[in-house]
């Protein structure tokens, strides 16, 4: 860390009087705090971040610490007893008059996350980095963690008490004709029940086979038998928020649940969607077309993703997709984060694709949904064809959230707008009261960026602030 960086840490902290999503200031007058590493997890597990001992969280007053050399080699210390160990750069400075002790805290491979204090163990030991603060992760977070540093097979796990009678007729033929007419030819001179066994349709289980959860989930009859809640729920609201009310005082417009096969829940939900979307009016040239509020490229792709790329673990089979419908914006969300070294930024990009499932992807790409038509394509394109979908209907970019133990793609049915400006007041109209980290952390900016941005609106009478002065509980909204 550099003395110009030191001192812009210290400036952050005394014009916020709290540390950030990606600063932690202790005094460290005592010595060593002993839960710092917690900072240390949350850090390695998040974005990375900056610790900074021997300046005060609440006034950025620098205090010093009393022995530099020994707080550097127990911090060093208590970085090796984390798992996987981390190596930050660990510095000492002399500023003001005293000795501060840094260390600059690299955010860890995907493949190895999360990171955790041995001596509290996965359970209490793992956090993440939230504004200012740290957040234990729960079993399930870490679960999907672990899940990521290989191949998960939920999707290859018998089904008990499953067999071919539980599988629909219409869409095996529909399979099985498709891998027939394979330019290879492997599997024209083989029996229905080879070929299934051969792409893990049916798996043994005991001394028979039965079928395994990714044969269920896409060409069975009616997979909700065997995992009730893995279906598709759709809502309607009327406002902006879950829970405001419309004109007559209704909490939501629709409701529907859509069960049954992954390729039979795609129409159902797609003719719900559009049942309720409204049309635009988009001017080219002398004429103007009326078209659908969001177009049907973008949302299939944004359903098949949630259904094909969901969590299929026992931590994750009690959550349904969910399709949330405001007057400003679509949600899709599911269970289960990004998996492997897919990242936010990443997604929609050349080259850059992993799967959670891979044998149910493998089955969906030859599963058909009717005529020539598959369910996806499985070569990694579906993120880019929405993202495509969205640009050539005017309409913003969607917005992905990667929670760990979710994920979430929010699409906008307002033209693209330029600007900062636009950017964060979309945000507070959808996510409510956010403090400036929060900002900050959603459009990745600098927290000083943010601050200024946020400043300027204020004064501009765009936004206004939740609390007096200089409060650390200070959040911004959408003035009236």
């Amino acid at each position: 860390m550099t003395p110009d960086e030191l001192h812009t840490h210290i400036e952050t902290v005394r014009r916020l009087k709290t540390d950030t999503d990606t600063l932690e200031a202790k005094s460290a007058v005592g010595g060593l705090p002993q839960n710092l590493w917690r900072s240390l997890s949350a850090f390695s597990n998040t974005r990375g971040g900056s610790v900074v001992l021997g300046i005060e969280e609440r006034t950025g007053n620098v205090v010093g610490v009393k022995n530099a050399a020994r707080m550097q080699h127990e911090l060093g210390c208590m970085c090796a007893d984390m798992d996987p160990s981390i190596r930050p750069r660990i510095q000492s400075h002399r500023i003001e008059g005293h000795m501060v002790v840094t260390a600059e805290v690299p955010e860890i491979d995907k493949q190895v996350k999360p990171c955790y204090y041995k001596s509290a163990g996965y359970v209490n030991g793992a956090y993440v980095r939230v504004s200012d603060g740290n957040r234990k992760l729960s079993p399930y977070e870490v679960h999907m963690m672990l899940s990521g540093r290989g191949q998960p097979k939920d999707d290859e796990v018998p089904v008990a008490g499953t067999d071919t009678d539980d599988l629909d007729p219409r869409i095996v033929r529909g399979f099985l004709s498709r891998l027939r007419r394979r330019p290879n030819g492997h599997f024209s001179k083989l029996s229905d029940d080879k070929i299934l066994r051969t792409v893990k349709v049916l798996v043994p289980e005991r001394n028979h086979y039965v079928c395994s959860t990714a044969g269920i989930l896409a060409l069975g009859k009616y997979p909700q038998q065997f995992f009730p809640a893995l279906g598709i729920t759709f809502v309607v609201y009327p406002g902006m928020k879950v829970g405001e009310p419309g004109g007559g005082n209704e909490r939501f417009l629709d409701n529907e649940r859509i069960d049954g096969p992954i390729p039979s829940m795609l129409g159902p939900t797609l003719r719900v969607l559009r049942r309720n979307m409204k049309t635009r009016s988009v001017v080219r040239g002398l004429y103007r077309a009326d078209t659908d509020e969001y177009p049907l490229t973008a949302l299939r792709e944004a359903i098949v993703n949630a259904l094909a790329h969901r969590d299929l673990s026992q931590w994750g089979q009690g959550s349904p997709v969910q399709v949330q419908l405001f007057s400003d914006r679509l949600i899709v969300h599911n269970p289960g984060g990004l998996y492997g070294p897919v990242t936010v930024e990443s997604l929609g990009k050349e080259g850059i694709s992993a799967s959670r499932n891979l044998l149910l992807l493998k089955i969906l790409e030859d599963t058909p949904t009717g005529g020539r038509n598959v369910v996806c394509e499985n070569r990694g394109s579906g993120v880019g064809a929405m993202l495509q979908a969205l640009r050539s209907a005017g309409l913003p970019d969607a917005e992905f959230e990667d929670k760990i133990s979710t994920f979430r793609v929010t699409i906008y049915n307002t033209p693209a707008q330029k600007g900062r400006r636009a950017e964060i007041l979309a945000m507070l109209r959808t996510y409510g009261d956010l403090s400036a980290a929060e900002v900050a952390r959603r459009l990745r900016m600098s927290a000083v960026g943010a601050r200024k941005w946020l400043a300027t609106m204020r004064d501009d009478d765009l936004i206004e602030a939740t609390a007096l002065g200089k409060s650390k509980n200070m959040k911004y909204r959408v003035k009236g």
